[in-house]
């Protein structure tokens, strides 16, 4: 037998490498036919916008017009801002907390809710209300709980001796109060998502390595892990993305304050434009955040790729 044949790895039809190549150049392109009106729409609704966008980011115009060209003085600008800086140390942290605990929080209450016990239906339905409930009534409730000294849990701490604790007035409760409703908003998708690639995971395998005397960690870390690490990559993506763009929760619960604490890149163009009136700086902001999301992006798809398949 021929060395080289004989160890030449075989190719599946699941490889990522063979898909696509089987198909015949006529088939071909009728596919293409069929995506081009959905493409050109796309780039026709999309390409206007982000070229006056572009425009804009290089003038220095306001609520009076579009301004003056001054080319990437924008983007000096905000690379020269303290305020910027602030707004990127506190996304990331927000962004790295938020997606990784509750990505902790949800892989934890997935594996609970793969056994069987009474009710599990209707708490799985519960874990749910967060990611379901409007943005809206969700931080108005969480106001009432902190917003002033007269709120229920300053009114707890005051009464366990801490004092008049406010809140949202002192930079880093209002840092942890925002970070930890962003997590009791997220961890239910990561709990549908880790549910889901959990279903890929054959109980007879995990049986086995207990037998086997595996504990229950090195079951999660040498079998679930590796199997769901696909599931996991994309689910930290989209929590990412979510996370950076997401307006609502932070500027309804803290308005970016106290003193821009928790003023996220996406709070911080919001204010440039309509608070401050400075448009190309803040869609000069708007286009670094885009940078940045591009960026992170390509990361994950690149460790989406290199997981291992499952077959």
């Amino acid at each position: 037998m021929d060395v080289t044949t004989a160890t030449k790895p075989a190719v599946t039809a699941h490889d990522p490498r063979q898909r696509g190549r089987g198909l015949h150049p006529g088939r071909k392109k009728t596919m293409a036919a069929m995506l081009a009106p959905s493409i050109i729409l796309l780039v026709a609704l999309n390409a206007y916008p982000l070229f006056y966008a572009a425009n804009q980011s290089l003038r220095d115009g306001g609520i009076a017009g579009p301004g003056e060209l001054v080319g990437l003085e924008n983007y000096s600008t905000a690379l020269q801002d303290p305020a910027f800086w602030q707004a990127v140390r506190f996304t990331l942290l927000f962004t790295v907390l938020s997606v990784f605990v509750a990505w902790v929080v949800g892989m934890g209450l997935a594996l609970v809710l793969r056994r069987d016990f009474p009710g599990r239906s209707a708490f799985k339905v519960l874990l749910l209300l967060p990611w379901v409930v409007p943005v809206v009534v969700s931080t108005t409730s969480w106001n009432f709980l902190v917003a002033t000294p007269s709120s229920p849990i300053p009114t707890l701490l005051r009464a366990l001796g801490f004092g008049d604790v406010q809140i949202l007035a002192n930079a880093g409760s209002a840092m942890a109060i925002v970070i930890i409703f962003k997590i009791w908003g997220t961890f239910p998708f990561m709990m549908m998502m880790m549910s889901s690639a959990l279903q890929a995971v054959d109980g007879s395998v995990e049986e086995a390595s207990r037998l086997d005397g595996a504990s229950r960690w090195q079951r999660v870390r040498h079998i679930i892990l590796p199997i769901t690490a696909k599931p996991i990559y994309i689910s930290w993506v989209l929590a990412s993305i979510f996370t950076i763009n997401d307006f609502p929760s932070v500027y309804l619960l803290t308005g970016g304050g106290p003193t821009g604490s928790t003023s996220t890149l996406v709070v911080f163009a919001y204010r440039l434009v309509f608070q401050d009136f400075r448009t190309g700086y803040g869609v000069a902001v708007a286009f670094l955040i885009t940078a940045a999301l591009i960026a992170i992006s390509i990361y994950f798809f690149r460790r989406i790729y290199r997981a291992p398949v499952n077959v």
